[in-house]
């Protein structure tokens, strides 16, 4: 073995440079001499075959050009904990200090820089009074001699350990394993061997709350496997882990609130269905997970799954899902309050952004927050009373009507607008002025013909949707066929289009005098 080259090499995690890789054959490599390293590449642009060379296959790879050789002498293979958090914070005994500029400490040719340096310059001099420690990018591969972190870390709480060249989950164990009160924990960008049996437990997360474990290669099974070392854990973070499949956590992670699956491609929608009576989670993030659906079959239309029963925010933005009965389904989560659901197919069905967000919001109940932004009540009032108005039509076609006796609506209505029942109760079914047709124009000309000229004055603070209401009442055509516009006198030959029906006419401009323009 060559000088230098650890005993272990084979399987662990290397740098070269800027990039990282796995070591995948040692040995030698003929008609050459001496030992080689066969690594596969992160980055497969780094490599330059799939582990062969003249004929002779001496490692594998995903890809077909991610592999190559390396002499060991150009590998990295890290450092211990303890000698990553001494360079990163300075405290370093070898080195010889000398003061730079601002938030930085030159330490011979490596600058250290601080955070606040003023007020925890003799923090970051004192191991044992770290609490929040971020080795991330420092080459850690081991947790070095046995308890040495735990006699001079004494008080760490957070340790930032990504991208960082941790070749297996035991490693991460023999870290935390030496700090009692550890409560966060992040191994993101390590690429790593977990456990594959439930032998393998330990107390060394006795106290951990938030975990990050995005880009590790970690499987859903393996996840379930070392959640038995999870007790009270409340955050879990797995973007980006190639996970299609879920498994039921029986009698594991029932502390969690917060979970992140985003930018894995999850097999389909049914999947959520296995991870659903998680007690206590609250928070579910899967954007970019290839979701097309979403379904909860134990709820009829107007009933509450019990699924997710604790559910108050739910990411499914950057997804594939084209059909409304998705955000349908969505209203029989009972305890939703916050969605992000952009950058699916279904928004594409509706041009105008305020109509489909007016949508939305008709269609979920106690939906609080869309896309990050804060529904007013005002907003969800007027929201719903479009709603009702618009689809009144299809309403009375499908078997509603006005006396509760004869209102059978069909399934199929149902199945479409599930809530509309429940805006009925809550506004009263829309009246029959409400739900006229659309006349023929000729027809329209006429009636303006006769119709002798009217004169309203109205305040500039008042709603697009409230000069609705008005027209209404003065011509009973409904506020879904009205188009509102204007054309002030500054701008000459220009139109404006009054398209948002929850802003007030000041904030278009308009001004004294203008005239309001009205098409249906």
């Amino acid at each position: 073995m060559a000088a230098g080259l650890p005993p272990d090499a084979l399987g662990r995690r290397v740098a070269c440079g800027t990039d990282y890789g796995t070591v995948r054959y040692v040995g030698s490599v003929s008609p050459t001499a001496g030992i080689w390293l066969g690594v596969e590449w992160d980055d497969p642009e780094r490599g330059k075959h799939d582990g062969s060379y003249e004929g002779t296959q001496y490692f594998t790879c995903r890809h077909p050009k991610g592999g190559s050789f390396i002499r060991p002498n150009k590998a990295n293979f890290g450092v211990d904990f303890l000698t990553a958090v001494k360079d990163r914070y300075g405290l370093n005994d070898k080195q010889d200090v000398q003061c730079g500029t601002e938030n930085t400490v030159v330490f011979g040719t490596k600058t250290v820089e601080f955070i606040g340096m003023d007020s925890v310059a003799e923090q970051q001099r004192q191991l044992n009074k770290l609490v929040d420690i971020s080795v991330r990018e420092c080459a850690v591969s081991h947790a070095g001699q046995e308890e040495e972190i735990s006699r001079t870390c004494a008080n760490m709480r957070h340790i930032n350990l990504s991208k960082n060249l941790i070749s297996s989950w035991e490693t991460v164990v023999a870290i935390a394993s030496q700090v009692q009160n550890l409560e966060t924990l992040n191994v993101s960008e390590n690429k790593m061997k977990f456990p594959s049996t439930s032998t393998f437990t330990s107390s060394a997360f006795s106290n951990l709350k938030i975990l990050a474990l995005n880009q590790t290669e970690i499987t859903w099974t393996e996840v379930l496997l070392c959640a038995q070392g999870w007790p009270v854990l409340e955050e879990l973070y797995l973007s980006s882990n190639n996970i299609t499949v879920l498994e039921r956590p029986d009698n594991v992670l029932q502390t969690l609130k917060l979970l992140d699956l985003s930018d894995n491609q999850l097999l389909d929608g049914n999947q959520l269905h296995l991870i659903a009576q998680l007690p206590r989670l609250e928070q579910l993030i899967l954007r970019n997970t290839g979701i097309s659906s979403v379904h909860f079959p134990d709820a009829g239309f107007g009933c509450k799954t019990k699924m997710f029963p604790s559910l108050k925010r739910l990411a499914i933005n950057d997804n594939k899902i084209s059909q409304w009965s998705s955000i349908n389904e969505l209203d029989k989560l009972p305890s939703l309050r916050a969605l992000q659901c952009n950058n699916n197919p279904f928004v594409d069905t509706e041009k105008n952004p305020e109509t489909l967000k007016q949508l939305i919001i008709a269609k979920i109940s106690q939906l609080e927050v869309l896309n990050n932004c804060e529904i007013l009540p005002a907003e969800r009032r007027g929201a719903e009373l479009d709603y009702r108005k618009i689809f009144g039509k299809d309403w009375l076609e499908a078997g509603g009507h006005w006396n509760p006796e004869k209102n059978k609506p069909s399934e199929e209505f149902l199945a479409a607008h599930p809530r509309y029942p429940a805006l009925c109760l809550k506004y009263g079914a829309p009246e029959e002025g409400e739900l006229k047709g659309q006349q023929p124009l000729t027809l329209k000309n006429q009636l303006l013909s006769k119709r002798p000229e009217m004169v309203k004055i109205v305040p500039s603070s008042m709603t697009i949707q409230k000069v609705k209401g008005l027209l209404y009442r003065l011509f009973k055509i409904p506020g879904s066929d009205l188009k509102l516009s204007y054309k002030s006198s500054k701008l000459e030959g220009k139109e404006v289009e009054l398209d948002n029906d929850l802003k007030p006419l000041q904030f278009y401009s308009i001004e004294s005098g203008d005239c309001v323009l009205v098409r249906w």
